[in-house]
């Protein structure tokens, strides 16, 4: 009766905290593109990893603070069936497009998520290496990396769009962009990570992982410019 009071309690201020969040990133972004219910999955994911990682591995946590949080708070703060209307409802108006990519993003986001958020539950918390040793340093430098990339694809759409260059020329640079991106973070995982395996298997898993992580990196990066110019051009 107590995990039940609980899961309750967890649940509601869940479900209030996407209510909120998704509709103020829709006020940001519009409605054009689910990115409210994107945002909330991706950002339960990774707390759904790390918080699993710490409330169940790392310290001993009463079961209903865990029920509280992990099932009650994330079960309603995240939403599949959001996700689900929201993406028939693009198929339906005929934007494939749109709904391929939210399928396509929602899953390999929130895969990532909960990896990374799990990598950074067993890194910062494992044994005495609390903040910035070894590899909690290393994964650390990672992800500046591909907020590096982020900012990077932001400033390159905007300096197209002040130049008015060519689409194709834009297209062209973010495919480049994203090859170097991709190889860059699988050569530094190899030499910097110690649980990367340095074999072809290895090495190819990394670079694939990687290609999924900066193709959506770089195009809602693109995305967020192109937007911010139209709304805000500076001509």
């Amino acid at each position: 009766m107590t995990q039940l009071i609980a899961i309750a309690l967890g649940g509601s201020v869940g479900a209030v905290a996407r209510f909120l969040i998704a509709n103020g990133i829709y006020a940001w972004l519009g409605r054009g593109f689910p990115h409210g219910t994107l945002f909330v999955n991706v950002s339960g994911s990774f707390l759904m990893g790390f918080l699993t990682e710490l409330l169940l591995q790392r310290f001993a946590v009463a079961v209903e603070y865990r029920a509280a949080v992990l099932v009650g708070f994330l079960g309603a703060y995240t939403t599949f069936s959001t996700f689900a209307l929201e993406s028939f409802a693009l198929i339906e108006e005929g934007s494939f497009l749109k709904a391929f990519l939210n399928i396509l993003l929602s899953t390999l986001l929130c895969i990532l998520a909960v990896w990374i958020g799990m990598l950074w539950g067993r890194t910062l918390f494992a044994g005495e290496s609390l903040p910035w040793t070894s590899q909690g340093q290393a994964y650390s430098v990672l992800i500046l990396g591909w907020i590096a990339i982020f900012m990077a694809t932001f400033c390159l759409t905007l300096t197209f769009h002040f130049f008015e260059w060519p689409l194709q020329v834009h297209r062209l640079s973010l495919i480049v962009l994203l090859s170097l991106a991709t190889l860059t973070a699988t050569l530094w995982m190899a030499f910097n990570l110690t649980d990367i395996p340095l074999e072809l298997g290895g090495l190819f898993s990394v670079f694939i992982l990687n290609g999924l992580c900066a193709a959506p990196v770089i195009w809602l990066a693109s995305h967020l410019g192109s937007w911010l110019w139209h709304l805000y051009p500076l001509r």
